[in-house]
């Protein structure tokens, strides 16, 4: 039976009863000519027209100009009361026979609510990533499910670095014989028809989109006007948004540097996942915040399948307590061949000083109360990096080594065992502080649980954008 014509229609009111009209041309092409007969079949949430010689229900017309339309008027509330809340319905014709069913979006919610339900009720929650990395993230979100009293498996990790994956399947055990692994960039990953077709749904989607345009170094380093210039990242949340619609999760994460809600990708993100039946949330977690001592600030992305409550105002803080970076050091013996001068950098800051640069080194030592942001590329050995004094010589500093950076982050130093210091200053650099994200996920949890234990599970909704500028 070939394919004609599909549209999406309002639901109307019509002498206080739903209406779906249909008054269109491609009603003659698919054999629905004024005056023919057909039989109404109606299903839960779906309803069919076939054409039929003995059909109790007759196409009307009317005339348009010069030439006579078909029209089908479906005004009844017996026949749309599997739609009740909904305000537009997907509508498809074929030869000698027409479809009515709820539209895609409303499919796509109604799937995954019914997914989440399923996976609540068993206590293991299924989760997915791209971006990976080590897994910090989401070895995080696994804690702070667990600390809801939610099991969780991760079933799909994608990674661009083969390196980073690697070192991820040795070291972070939510990587299982259940996880599908997919070293590839993700603009690729989301082209390639086969793997997609494979790829599986998950209950909680994470995500780290790449920060390098969006960040204050990285918009200075490329003279970038907006961050989607960047040729290498600053398009990925088209190729982001691709992969959730096939994954299609009840609950989206995604964090960044604060200056990315800002962006042009940030508000395509949040209009686009309220299009597809998400509410979504954004917050800024401060280290601070929860105790921890690197200042480190980034912004978090919670989308959350229309139906479910969710809301930060139970994130709880953690209790400050006053700690110093001694808690979190090494013992470094104090003639270790570690401790170097760095006289590069002294002389830098000199000249930056020189042109008014405001640039300049990042010392702390055992007593400080807070440390500047260790980033990805620490192993170099940055101007601004920020590097441990000598107890007793001044000018001897020393950088932190890779275990000393997880204990900073809170990050449990079994996931950067035996790293490279290039490698660990890495996965770490481009990590998240652990504790923040621990109890964001376990708030997570914790509204799932209440969600699932109200039964409330499938609700039509309207949905959330203009019909009238959607359809014409």
């Amino acid at each position: 039976m070939s394919f004609s014509s599909y549209l999406i229609r309002t639901i109307g009111v019509n002498k206080g009863k739903p209406r779906v009209y249909l008054d269109m041309l491609d009603l003659l092409n698919s054999a629905f000519l004024p005056g023919a007969k057909y039989r109404r079949q109606v299903e839960d949430q779906k309803i069919t027209l076939t054409v039929d010689a003995n059909g109790e229900y007759c196409v009307s017309k009317k005339s348009k100009g010069e030439k006579t339309i078909s029209v089908i008027d479906l005004n009844s509330e017996q026949a749309l009361k599997s739609f009740e809340g909904m305000s537009a319905v997907r509508v498809i014709i074929q030869t000698g026979r027409i479809f009515i069913l709820p539209i895609a979006s409303q499919i796509n919610r109604l799937e995954r609510l019914s997914r989440l339900s399923s996976s609540v009720g068993s206590q293991l929650l299924k989760t997915a990533a791209s971006a990976f990395g080590g897994g910090i993230l989401d070895h995080a979100c696994h804690q702070g499910l667990k600390n809801s009293n939610l099991n969780s498996e991760l079933v799909l990790a994608n990674e661009i670095d083969d390196k980073l994956l690697g070192n991820a399947i040795e070291n972070n055990e939510i990587i299982t014989a259940n996880t599908q692994l997919i070293c590839s960039p993700i603009q690729e990953l989301v082209q390639d028809a086969w793997a997609m077709k494979n790829i599986p749904t998950a209950d909680i989607f994470c995500m780290g989109i790449p920060c390098s345009g969006a960040s204050i170094a990285g918009k200075s380093k490329r003279g970038l006007s907006m961050m989607e210039n960047h040729p290498e990242v600053g398009h990925l949340i088209a190729s982001a948004l691709m992969l959730i619609n096939k994954i299609n999760p009840a609950v989206i994460v995604i964090e960044n540097v604060v200056q990315y809600s800002d962006t042009a990708s940030a508000q395509i993100l949040r209009q686009h996942l309220r299009d597809c039946g998400y509410s979504t949330h954004e917050i800024v977690l401060k280290g601070s915040d929860f105790g921890c001592i690197e200042n480190r600030d980034r912004w978090f992305f919670v989308a959350v399948t229309q139906g479910i409550e969710f809301s930060f105002d139970h994130l709880i803080p953690t209790e400050k307590k006053s700690v110093s970076l001694s808690q979190f050091l090494e013992n470094i013996p104090l003639d270790s061949d570690q401790w170097r001068s760095f006289d590069y950098l002294k002389s830098k800051q000199e000249r930056d000083a020189e042109k008014g640069n405001s640039f300049s080194m990042q010392i702390v030592n055992e007593n400080s109360k807070t440390v500047p942001v260790i980033r990805k590329g620490y192993h170099k050995g940055g101007s601004t990096d920020p590097l441990v004094a000598h107890p007793t010589k001044p000018d001897l500093l020393r950088q932190l080594t890779v275990f000393e950076h997880a204990n900073i982050k809170g990050v449990p130093p079994h996931l950067v065992h035996d790293l490279s210091k290039t490698d660990g200053h890495i996965i770490l650099g481009q990590g998240v502080l652990y504790q923040p994200v621990v109890e964001l996920f376990k708030l997570i949890g914790e509204s799932l649980l209440n969600w699932f234990s109200k039964g409330n599970l499938a609700v039509m909704q309207s949905v959330p954008y203009s019909l009238k500028l959607a359809t014409g």
